[in-house]
């Protein structure tokens, strides 16, 4: 979308005022009325201001007013991502069955041809098996207690199965689709954090579940007295790198695993089985724990930021994708047994930035676009391609490290 530049009195004047300062970025929506002239009147200003050409943030398909009012503050345009498809990928999981073209959003120049090669090497070999283990998206309040005595009574009333029970029936008043699985409350001196465990469905949930928390923290200061210090105390773990995600896992924790033959291994990546069993193991393993990494992979949060920004997913959560464990095994007849397991795959095909239509297009791409006939079918479906496309970036880049090709493909893609 392109704005005409064509501006009343009055527009001027407001362009004037937000670049003076006189009017505040946030108060353009409420001088004009339209979302779209309110978005070019903060990017003129901004040009004035800054004294530089940002004609090239004008272009875009989205709905100004949708998402002004649910993913943006003071809109000034768009930038714009390259798109590219990978693919076709063959994927049996238990809700992504058959092939898919994979949407990467990336501006790194042979991204989409390596995934798009392991792509290759998965279909040839019969496709990757995929499995859920667990589907849990959590948030975790704090509460301060004002000695360990006070903390272990409370801890101990928060272990209660009929304590639980309240909880549950409260949380869930909140929401249609989610559903509360578990409620563990960890100790740290005269503080207890209450990591509550939720199934959000189709959702990636952590606004369902903010406001369910909140009302267990009213209910639980109604009960107890003790009131609650902050809806989230760092225990979720939300954003962050935690061994605690690592471990225990945060949205889905997925495992997708091929086989692939050794004719295959010699024939697309120009290297033997072995040569990649001793790459990931060296690399990957014995690297990540030297270097006292979280995540033992070569690059899986390359392929998760992609799909994730193509298919309109908070792009900050691939810092839980970054825990990806990849493995390799030798079998007998000289092939390679691959797995990925990603014990945090944070996704929704509802709410947040699904709905933006570019973004809603590359779901619409993946078969996943809104919510499923059964709540969460969807969800999960692209929890087992994310975890899928994974496996093929990693396999494609081992087989690449381990051929010695890697320079040669960015100096080729690349630059």
């Amino acid at each position: 979308m392109t704005f005409s530049i064509n501006l009343t009195d009055e527009e001027k004047q407001i362009v004037d005022d937000l670049a003076s300062g006189k009017l505040s970025f946030r108060k353009a929506d409420s001088v004009s009325e339209n979302p779209e002239r309110a978005a070019l009147l903060r990017r003129l200003a901004l040009e004035k201001m800054k004294n530089t050409d940002l004609s090239d943030l004008s272009y875009f398909s989205f709905d100004c007013s949708q998402v002004s009012k649910k993913n943006i503050e003071n809109l000034v345009g768009a930038v714009q991502v390259p798109l590219g498809i990978a693919g076709p990928l063959s994927i049996s999981g238990e809700f992504a069955k058959g092939e898919y073209h994979i949407p990467l959003a990336t501006t790194e120049g042979a991204l989409v041809a390596s995934v798009n090669r392991g792509c290759s090497a998965i279909t040839k070999s019969g496709g990757t098996t995929v499995r859920i283990f667990k589907n849990m998206m959590t948030r975790a309040p704090l509460f301060k207690l004002k000695s360990v005595g006070e903390a272990h009574r409370f801890y101990n009333w928060l272990t209660l199965p009929e304590t639980f029970e309240k909880i549950k029936t409260v949380a869930e008043n909140t929401t249609r689709f989610g559903k509360l699985h578990s409620a563990e409350p960890f100790i740290s001196g005269t503080s207890v954090h209450l990591r509550l465990g939720f199934d959000t469905k189709d959702a990636m949930g952590m606004n369902m579940i903010t406001i369910a928390t909140e009302a267990v923290t009213q209910m639980i200061e109604k009960e107890t007295g003790i009131s609650c210090l902050t809806l989230s105390g760092n225990m979720c773990t939300d954003k962050k790198p935690t061994a605690l995600n690592a471990a225990l896992g945060r949205g889905k924790t997925v495992v997708a695993e091929t086989l692939i033959p050794k004719e295959i291994i010699e024939q697309t990546f120009k290297c033997t089985a072995d040569s990649m069993f001793q790459v990931n193991y060296e690399k990957n393993l014995l690297g990540t724990i030297r270097a006292g990494g979280l995540g033992f992979n070569a690059h899986a949060a390359n392929i998760v930021a992609a799909l994730f920004i193509a298919c309109g997913q908070d792009p900050a959560h691939v810092v839980e994708g970054s825990l990806t464990i990849t493995q390799m095994d030798l079998t007998e007849d000289g092939g390679l047994l691959c797995t990925v397991t990603m014990p945090a795959v944070e996704v929704g095909t509802i709410g947040g930035g699904t709905s933006i239509s570019s973004q809603k297009a590359c779901l619409s791409i993946l078969g996943v676009s809104g919510s499923s006939e059964i709540p969460g079918e969807n969800s999960s479906k692209l929890s087992e391609i994310v975890a899928a496309s994974v496996l093929a970036g990693e396999i494609s880049l081992i087989g690449a490290q381990a051929a010695g090709h890697l320079a040669r493909a960015h100096a080729t893609l690349g630059r």
